[in-house]
């Protein structure tokens, strides 16, 4: 596979990840609630983190696995990520629905119930309602954020699509997409339902039909 072939493939993965983080950065906008740079490269880090771990324990796994075992389980993970992503509104809703908004979590970045609140309503992360997404505060978020790349990561890297590529344009697309999210809400000013989730998981399906046909 040509170079060109390799960075367009890792690329439009990397999009599709990131798509999450530019929706909450830009719902963090509208609400005018800053995410200082400090907090935009710790919350990708964590979901670059993620994604590593995810691309080369799949890596490593692929090697000691038959190719066409290899090809069907990372159709099998992307499809179903995919499906995923495709109802993400509905799925959010139900989380929010027995969450509860206004439920009080205690603040724990291994806390579970938070972090799926979070990952639900990306505005609750703001705990002590500075308006400032503090480090600490950015945690639960890139977690959020980045579980989906561990499952992507896991099944893009038992194919053995170039992971050190992929790592890289994880972050630099991350930051780009966070910042840019941020900036854009901001101009908007207004709270306005940004629902393109749908849309990463229409590229997740994609990648992982074009990886068997």
């Amino acid at each position: 596979m040509s170079l060109l072939m390799l960075l367009l493939q890792a690329l439009v993965l990397v999009v599709a990840l990131a798509i999450d983080a530019f929706v909450c950065s830009f719902g963090y906008g509208t609400n005018k609630i800053k995410i200082p740079f400090r907090s935009v490269l710790a919350i990708n880090g964590v979901c670059t983190l993620l994604l590593a771990i995810g691309l080369l324990i799949g890596d490593l796994l692929g090697g000691f696995m038959p190719l066409e075992i290899t090809v069907w389980t990372s159709f099998l993970i992307l499809f179903f990520l995919g499906m995923v992503k495709i109802f993400d509104s509905a799925i959010k809703k139900i989380i929010r629905k027995h969450n509860g908004i206004n439920k009080n979590f205690s603040f724990s970045m291994l806390n579970l119930g938070f972090v799926l609140n979070v990952y639900a309503n990306p505005e609750a992360a703001d705990v002590d309602k500075s308006k400032v997404l503090s480090i600490r505060e950015s945690i639960p978020l890139a977690l959020a954020l980045g579980l989906d790349g561990l499952s992507v990561g896991f099944g893009v890297g038992i194919a053995a699509i170039n992971v050190w590529l992929i790592i890289l344009l994880s972050f630099v697309i991350g930051v780009l997409m966070i910042l840019g999210g941020s900036w854009f809400g901001n101009k908007v000013a207004q709270a306005v339902d940004l629902d393109i989730g749908w849309l990463s998981g229409i590229i997740l399906l994609v990648i992982a039909l074009s990886g068997i046909v």
